[in-house]
């Protein structure tokens, strides 16, 4: 029974392995530039939440009262 399953991961593996040649990794200044596009904007769109967070939470507040 424990070469069946061998045989049916083989394959699997050899298909991975093909895959993963197939692959175009970034060189070192794409990477970088493309680093740092994710996080200045995820910085932004977190400044904007906590923005738009504090201004609903006064606008309710404000509302209440």
């Amino acid at each position: 029974m424990g070469d069946a399953k061998e045989t049916r991961k083989t394959p699997f593996f050899k298909g991975v392995k093909a895959e993963f040649k197939k692959i175009i990794w970034p060189d070192k200044t794409t990477l970088a530039k493309q680093t740092a596009a994710v996080v200045s904007v995820s910085v932004l769109l977190g400044a904007i939440i906590a923005i738009t967070d504090i201004l609903v939470k006064y606008g309710i507040d404000f509302l209440v009262r």
